[in-house]
């Protein structure tokens, strides 16, 4: 415990983002940062919040969401006002204001979860936005289409287009089906083509999943850039020298994403394409050459699961590896990766521009936890689901096997719940889900263990699928990082696992665990059908946002429209599923008593020690 916390955080980070008071005398900031993003500092984190200054979190038993709130707030710019306590949970939002550019929706739910809490106090946040201003939203506009503007190489070059060598017809003209050709069909995207980022006009800020810029929830129109091929290219196609990397862990449709870069690039006329190996290892290991690609090479690549040109974390420095892309003489390149991946892509970018190089660096975003913010998905998340599912189906059988059986099943997600939810709700098997998004408790009398005896007295058997980043809190802080910089987090599977079995036995109940942690294998395999379309159109768009001249950009698919984004605006942060979803599943505990329970907690087996879920409200 350490005294007048706010002056210690103060001068730990020199740069005063946030300015943190509690009423209390002392707060123990060790807790808090074990607490914080299962395992992130929390001043690495709040670097992130430069666009709030200052955030004031009042109460010091509000701890375990000060992250929560501290991340909805720099992601999206979010202004609360006159939050009001009732009770002891916020079910009182008088107005939501300034909702930016993201999915506020699961900041909300983060609030409604707040009867977890004791004695919840307000939070204010100081407003970006004039609302009194009569040019708001022209204002508003304006700065969103600067930070959404896509950097392109005419910013430090001066260099001119010239027509497209990508041709849209295989061979002859375009027979439009009554035997007429078409001669004037376009299939090219204009520059100015934009797609809508949000596509709800909701009335009221109390609406399910409500997202808003000002209190009235004034629709205002936040556009991004429409992916596609260009009539205009700013490369030579003959001179191009392109290059291939995938980096961090391996993701269903990397081969895919792979084969139709190669193929994309041919049909340009590119004859010089090369893979580095081993991600940006690959760069500065001279035990590592370039794996020549071509479309023989990569014809069937897509038939396997991995990466054919091999994955790694960490990596060279910034200015090594842009020293290896000149002397290389690496005019584009294509980069599969996570937030990790695209923030070392982002460094390549600028390097190269402060070095003036014509070089275009696409990302393409590859992430298994569909955890990438203002995208719709990202491909190999519906093979993991997939393939996460069967997991789940074989403990349940397991379970409704055994007497008194207890399947339980571990997935991935660092820090978003989607796989556990979307795979525990496509199964139907699932009775408790735990994500990293909603805090649970394993003791106690609104806890896992005491609904586990719950299940086992109602229907002898239970099922329960926990994401890796969930109930990190519960377990020793891990100091180690992997070589991306992420901490390494403590096995939150066998500890439940182990306190099951702990748990059951010190109450006399037999209970038969039976433990799958199938990790590895949703990742390695090969995409389904979904994921190899969406890999495919992708690994176009990649291409043909490298030719058309831009660089620092990701494409990925928004309200079912491919659209690039600039990647500064892509590791803003992490997307979060939603609770809600997973409470229809499984329902989270309240912090509230259910009716009819004794002194300790437990309660007839006619009555379950959970809250009844709420109707489930999906992410779009």
């Amino acid at each position: 415990m350490i005294a007048n916390p706010t002056k210690r955080l103060a001068s730990r980070e020199n740069s005063g983002l946030v300015n943190m008071l509690v009423d209390d005398e002392y707060v123990d900031l060790s807790r808090l940062y074990s607490l914080l993003r299962r395992g992130s500092h929390l001043l690495s984190a709040l670097r992130s919040a430069a666009r709030l200054t200052p955030v004031c979190f009042i109460g010091s038993s509000q701890l375990f969401y000060i992250w929560k709130m501290a991340l909805a707030s720099s992601i999206n710019g979010v202004d609360l006002i006159n939050m009001r306590q009732h009770g002891r949970q916020f079910c009182a939002i008088d107005r939501l204001a300034n909702f930016r550019n993201l999915k506020i929706r699961r900041f909300e739910r983060v609030i409604r979860s707040g009867s977890q809490m004791t004695n919840p106090r307000p939070i204010v946040v100081k407003p970006e936005v004039d609302f009194n201003d009569p040019d708001w939203k022209k204002k508003f506009q304006e700065d969103f289409k600067k930070r959404f503007n896509l950097p392109h190489l005419r910013d430090v070059l001066d260099i001119q287009p010239k027509p497209t060598t990508f041709s849209l017809k295989s061979r002859g003209t375009l027979d439009v089906g009554n035997g007429a050709a078409r001669e004037d069909w376009n299939g090219f995207v204009n520059d100015d083509d934009r797609a809508l980022l949000k596509v709800i006009k909701f009335a009221s800020p109390s609406s399910a999943g409500a997202e808003s810029i000002d209190p009235d929830c004034s629709w205002v129109e936040q556009w991004v850039h429409r992916a596609g091929p260009r009539k205009q290219i700013y490369y030579e196609p003959r001179e191009v020298k392109a290059a291939i990397v995938t980096c961090g862990g391996l993701c269903p449709g990397l081969n895919d994403v792979i084969r139709q870069i190669v193929l994309t690039l041919e049909k340009y006329g590119v004859k010089n394409i090369v893979g580095i190996p081993y991600g940006f290892r690959g760069f500065s290991d001279e035990g590592l050459s370039e794996v020549p690609l071509s479309r023989q090479v990569v014809q069937n690549i897509n038939l396997t699961g991995g990466s054919f040109l091999g994955v790694s974390r960490g990596g060279p420095s910034t200015s090594d590896m842009v020293d290896n892309i000149q002397a290389k003489r690496i005019d584009m390149l294509f980069v599969l990766g996570g937030d990790g991946t695209h923030a070392g892509a982002l460094a390549i970018h600028n390097e190269c521009r402060m070095r003036k190089l014509k070089v275009s660096v696409v990302c393409v975003p590859k992430t298994i936890d569909n955890d990438i913010l203002l995208m719709d998905k990202t491909f190999g998340f519906d093979t993991a689901v997939e393939e996460a599912q069967r997991a789940i189906n074989s403990a349940y059988i397991e379970a409704r096997s055994a007497y008194h059986g207890i399947g339980l099943v571990k997935l991935m997600g660092r820090s978003s719940g989607f796989i556990a939810m979307h795979a525990s709700l496509s199964s139907g098997q699932i009775d408790i889900c735990l994500i990293p998004e909603a805090p649970f408790k394993l003791e106690g009398p609104n806890g896992v263990l005491l609904h586990l005896e719950y299940l086992l007295k109602t229907k002898g058997n239970a099922v329960i699928c926990v994401a890796e980043g969930a109930g990190q809190e519960y377990l020793k802080k891990s100091n180690t990082t992997d070589a991306s910089g992420n901490v390494v987090l403590s096995d939150i599977g066998v500890h439940v696992q182990q306190q099951i079995k702990r748990h059951f036995k010190d109450v006399g109940i037999p209970a038969d665990v039976k433990y799958i942690d199938p990790t590895y294998m949703i990742r390695a395999c090969r995409a389904n059908a979904s994921d190899a379309i969406l890999c495919t159109v992708l690994g176009q768009n990649a291409v043909h946002g490298a030719f058309a001249g831009f660089s620092g950009i990701t494409t990925g698919i928004c309200n079912t429209h491919f659209v690039y984004f600039p990647v500064t605006e892509v590791i803003a942060s992490t997307s979060s599923s939603s609770m809600r979803a997973t409470a229809a599943a499984a329902p989270a505990p309240t912090a509230i008593r259910s009716p009819g329970s004794d002194a300790t907690g437990r309660q007839p087996a006619s009555e379950p020690p959970f809250a009844a879920a709420s109707a489930p409200v999906l992410d779009s």
